[in-house]
């Protein structure tokens, strides 16, 4: 099985989110079950000089879009046994960021054309072309319009993956023939059009082979008109073609006995946990207690996030309860000036963290004891994964891969690995994390959640797995 990966970001070459470790995880584990996998990205401008360096020039290419002529060269590196293709043009892409222009309709047709012609002009032929979100969802249009008739795209197979459909490449309905060489017979239900737009996500769902996304309860969820994002009528019309596949960790990356930010390395050892949560305390200001718990929270601070409900009940959770919150990220100025606020309220319960850094989140991974994540939808979620592999204990709203990986603690049965609210309720959350709080402090209790922590495995190889299952079943 050959397969080629498309996407516009991966690790550890360029990184906004997690798309990027996706592809920057999942080809390795797909390697490791025998396919010939490749992955192809932009070269972007900030893409740091160490592997820039290491490239190869590969081809040129002729590219056409309307009117256009561009230029777009191919290059090329090997990583951990990967052939990662570059798609070159620096009007495109020798930019300070990697998204946000004006003309960011024009910059991926070029990148998506350019990879059709990149494929043919290579001596190496993928089975399927696997695309990941709108920044790609051309290719799967492309395969049955204008390549159609190339030999070699034929039998070939497309998958789309939607890694958050609240992005979906929306623009103008003028890039249709301008960009892309196509005509009015593009814009309808079954091809692009979109309230009067066209939409880069419609045309890879009405034209993929197969979508995935990425958790069982989220291919669910967006088939709604809750979750849909105005395509939920798409998705059930493809319903038999969409299927949720949860994403893994790199779980040699994420290892608590090998991190290198940690004080206190350990496998699933509660009291070097706990040395390493007093060592942050220090770090923090915060008082030095063993006894305390300490909930963390690594996120975007975004409304996605569910911190409107924590901004509810913040206060009255560092006023009443016995507890403390070491938080990390950046994002809305209404957020960051809430959390702020609550650390000056309480300065002894409360470490707000305006700024981001890998190895202060895995240090907050490491002494936390529960970590909360109240989205008010998650495709998949990565933080609780980490969590659980760091043995601190997820507070999670049940939506999306939410659902699907944290298990809610059954005292009664002694099952489960975190704890669950279902509404989008502020005092549901509230409720959910007191209870959190009441079991750390029974020692049976909470040694047999830490127990089933342990035994949550959540690897790139499983969900390798499944997506070798899902190629070989479009050939079958």
């Amino acid at each position: 099985m050959n397969v080629l990966m498309i996407g516009s970001e991966c690790t550890p070459f360029i990184k906004t989110g997690g798309l990027a470790d996706v592809l920057g995880s999942l080809p390795q584990a797909l390697k490791e079950e025998g396919v010939d996998v490749r992955v192809v990205l932009p070269k972007y401008e900030n893409m740091d000089d160490h592997w820039k360096l290491q490239l190869t020039h590969l081809d040129e290419l002729n590219v056409q879009m309307g009117w256009r002529n561009q230029y777009a060269g191919v290059e090329y590196i090997e990583y951990e046994g990967i052939p990662i293709y570059f798609i070159d043009n620096e009007y495109y892409f020798k930019r300070s960021n990697l998204y946000g222009y004006d003309d960011e309709a024009e910059r991926f047709v070029f990148f998506n054309r350019a990879i059709m012609e990149m494929v043919m002009a290579l001596d190496w032929r993928p089975d399927v072309l696997h695309c990941h979100d709108w920044q790609t969802g051309l290719i799967p249009v492309f395969l049955h319009t204008h390549y159609k008739d190339v030999e070699k795209f034929q039998g070939m197979k497309t998958v789309f993956t939607i890694h958050n459909l609240k992005y979906q490449g929306v623009f103008a309905r003028s890039v249709l023939h301008d960009l892309m060489d196509f005509d009015e017979g593009m814009l309808t239900e079954d091809t692009f059009e979109f309230f009067g737009d066209i939409n880069f996500m419609k045309g890879a769902l009405n034209f993929s082979d197969f979508i995935t996304t990425v958790s069982e309860t989220y291919a669910n969820e967006i088939q709604t008109p809750y979750y849909g994002e105005n395509l939920d009528g798409v998705l059930r019309k493809r319903a038999n073609e969409l299927i949720g596949i949860v994403n893994g960790i790199n779980d040699q990356n994420y290892n608590p006995l090998k991190d290198e930010a940690l004080a206190f390395p350990y496998r699933s050892s509660l009291i070097k946990k706990a040395q390493n949560k007093m060592w942050l305390q220090e770090q923090l200001g915060l008082p030095v207690r063993k006894d305390v718990p300490m909930i963390g929270i690594v996120s975007r601070l975004v409304e996605q996030k569910g911190f409107d409900l924590i901004g509810r009940v913040i206060d009255e959770l560092l006023y009443h309860d016995d507890v403390q919150i070491v938080l990390l990220g950046t994002g809305e100025y209404q957020y960051e000036q809430m959390l702020q606020w609550a650390q000056d309220r309480h300065p002894d319960k409360m470490s707000t963290n305006i700024r981001f850094s890998e190895p202060f989140s895995r240090q907050i991974y490491a002494a936390s004891d529960m970590f909360l994540m109240p989205s008010r939808f998650e495709p998949c979620g990565i933080g609780q994964l980490i969590a659980l592999r760091y043995l601190s204990a997820p507070i999670v709203r049940e939506t999306g891969g939410l659902a699907d990986t944290v298990i809610p603690f059954d005292e009664a049965t002694g099952e489960g690995n975190g704890f669950t609210f279902t509404n989008y309720n502020a005092h549901d959350m509230l409720y959910t994390i007191r209870r959190g709080i009441e079991f750390y402090h029974q020692p049976d209790s909470w040694q047999q959640l830490v127990k089933n922590i342990c035994k949550s495995k959540f690897t790139w190889k499983d969900s390798a797995e499944q997506y070798m299952d899902l190629y070989q079943s479009m050939f079958q």
